[in-house]
């Protein structure tokens, strides 16, 4: 009973400081009828091993909510909307047929629990547009006297106790300056009372005039969404400060699969790019530069590859503009020659042009390497924010990687701001897949762009993305055999998402992860004498461009498990690979190793490592060296 008196005297003080007063106020319920019926309608007998102890969490809850008092007031809904034509806040008196306010069933606040269906139609609240917000907040005026009208109002302030705490439920709002004046007076009334309140609800609504960061819970990762920063300097800290409170947490950016490979989290490291206020947007003010941006990463295969995460491909989260479709290339070159060159009046032109150009197979353009979802949407105004998402890379071990990312992102801005990067697309064909996933043309395709920016004034250097080429490509093993050199490497595959099938659950699609891809290089002098064989077939080497003569390269894709789904479920694994070097003058073998996808021994871990030290165990288990001398 004190809860429901604290409750009743917070929200009358609460809407008196609004200037409503009290009569709008509405009493909230649990609804006793539906819960009765759900009582009478559970089993009479629950065994701990019968399916239906999952209804009893219902019995468990209603007991709960009986032994509170099922017939008392839960808490205290106030309807809540701004007047823009009198600036004050207007409400309305609720009127249900059966008398009284009765929630939805559930668990969920009081706020998510109001039973909305039941009440007259009324407008949606209209979003302000970002282009309108003025540059700075202007002082708060005191409250005028507010309107108890009969327009019906459906957005409402909740009040309730949880666990002994006050909360209160924010409405949604239109103006932030809105959302600040409904939490000063909540404040006020908590000061006055001396009781604590714990915000729920609504978040504000998006304002360029206002930093905010979330942190959200993601099926096996947390999505921290850092504010915008104005600066270098800015952006070196926070980075620097985001991994250090990670890491204090006990959390990590990387991890180790079960083999001992190390990976990122899974979890994107999207960068989002814009301006101060939308109307600052470079990619508004200038349609040009996001023309650039698409052109050079269509010409750069290798900045979508190397910081990527494993999922790569038409399927994936964030697939190339020509991965898949191939007419794409050809709409997109018509409506790069629409797009005009310099600053244009227009922010809606690179929208409308690009909009249905830059999406996945499905047609979604949140899941598109270049995400336009928040520049110019004509859907709401929360997507009309000047902002570009790119979304093909993957969260780096190191705040130092990340800040590279970052630093490459800004330097090719500032290029393309100053000389826009217009040129036709390349048709790459078979090439897309067959050399820019293996890592010696990833980084010849690095050095490229690494010369490009220098060429341009910037002093990028290839040097600095090391660490993404031994994070992203790990080496398998070495074996030197008369002076030729035999290096294996990691490379990326895509994995596609078959067809649906029907599950226990439903209808499914799964993802063939069966195959897998490493990358064979060859230093010394091979000339026709020697060739390289793997599980007795030839290894197609080529001499890789820029290098040495004694320098050549193949890419092997194989079958590394054998799933029950999976594409061309009649190919057999092909592991393990064992790779020769043939002597074809003495017919013999020199020599080579072994490369197993899992231990040799058939010791398969059932956990994975701990630390980086058990990982390079398991690495190194799977690669043998071999100096039998065979006879062919």
């Amino acid at each position: 009973m004190k809860e429901i008196i604290k409750i009743k005297k917070f929200a009358e003080k609460l809407s008196d400081a609004l200037g409503l007063g009290k009569a709008a106020l509405t009493t909230a319920y649990e609804d006793i009828l539906y819960h009765m019926w759900q009582e009478a309608s559970l089993p009479t007998e629950i065994g701990p091993k019968q399916p239906e102890v999952l209804d009893a969490m219902s019995r468990k809850g209603f007991l709960a909510k009986m032994e509170k008092g099922i017939e008392k007031p839960v808490g205290y809904v106030l309807p809540l909307q701004w007047n823009d034509g009198k600036h004050c806040w207007q409400s309305c008196v609720w009127e249900f047929k059966r008398g009284h306010c009765f929630l939805l069933p559930g668990e969920s606040p009081l706020g998510y629990r109001l039973p909305l269906d039941s009440l007259p139609w009324s407008d949606n609240i209209i979003d302000r547009d970002p282009f309108d917000i003025p540059d700075s907040f202007a002082k708060t005026k005191k409250t005028k006297k507010g309107i108890i009208g009969k327009e019906m109002i459906k957005t409402a302030l909740a009040l309730e106790v949880r666990c002994g705490r006050l909360y209160v439920f924010m409405p949604p709002t239109s103006h932030f300056e809105h959302y600040l004046a409904i939490l000063t007076a909540v404040e006020s009334v908590a000061k006055m009372l001396a009781i604590p309140v714990v915000i729920e609800g609504y978040t504000p609504p998006k304002d360029s005039r206002v930093e905010k960061y979330a942190v959200t819970p993601d099926p096996g990762v947390i999505e921290v969404n850092i504010h915008p920063s104005k600066s270098w300097e800015q952006l070196v800290e926070r980075t620097t400060t985001l991994y250090g409170l990670a890491k204090q947490s006990r959390l990590g950016t990387d991890k180790f699969m079960a083999d001992g490979r190390h990976t990122g989290t899974g979890g994107g490291n999207h960068v989002t790019l814009g301006g101060e206020t939308p109307d600052q947007s470079p990619f508004l003010r200038r349609p040009d530069i996001l023309r650039s941006f698409i052109t050079y990463w269509q010409h750069h295969p290798g900045l979508s590859y190397l910081f990527s995460g494993l999922f790569i491909g038409p399927t994936s989260q964030a697939p190339r503009v020509d991965e898949a479709r191939d007419e794409i290339l050809y709409e997109l070159e018509i409506a790069f020659s629409h797009m005009p060159e310099g600053e244009v009046p227009a922010p809606w032109l690179v929208d409308r042009l690009l909009r249905n150009l830059l999406v996945d197979l499905t047609g979604n353009t949140h899941r598109a390497e270049f995400c336009i979802d928040k520049l110019y949407s004509p859907d709401s105004a929360t997507g009309r924010l000047g902002i570009v998402e790119f979304r093909g890379f993957e969260m780096p071990p190191h705040e130092q990687m990340s800040l590279v990312q970052m630093l490459l992102l800004r330097t090719l801005l500032a290029w393309f701001w100053k000389k826009p990067y217009h040129k036709p697309l390349v048709r790459w064909g078979t090439e897309l897949h067959d050399k820019f996933l293996l890592p010696q043309y990833v980084e010849n395709d690095l050095a490229e762009v690494s010369r490009d920016l220098q060429q341009a004034g910037f002093g990028f250097q290839l040097s600095w993305l090391d660490p993404f080429f031994e994070f992203r490509f790990p080496v398998c093993g070495t074996r030197e055999l008369d002076n030729v050199t035999l290096e294996l490497r990691t490379a990326i595959e895509p994995w596609h998402v078959l067809g649906e099938e029907a599950t226990g659950s439903g209808t499914a699609r799964y993802v063939d992860s069966s195959l897998e891809r490493v990358q064979i290089k060859v230093q010394g002098t091979m000339s026709d004498r020697y060739i390289v064989t793997c599980n007795g077939r030839r290894v197609p080497l080529k001499a890789v461009k820029g290098k040495a003569k004694d320098e050549m390269v193949a890419g092997i894709r194989y079958r590394a498990w054998q799933p029950p789904t999976a594409l061309h479920p009649t190919i057999g694994v092909h592991a393990p690979l064992t790779f020769d070097l043939i002597d074809t003058w003495e017919g013999r073998s020199l020599g080579g190793f072994v490369y197993h996808v899992s231990h040799a021994g058939g010791r398969n871990p059932e956990s994975l490592p701990v630390n980086a030290f058990e990982a390079e165990g398991r690495r190194v288990a799977r690669f043998w060296n071999m100096d039998i001398h065979l006879h062919y």
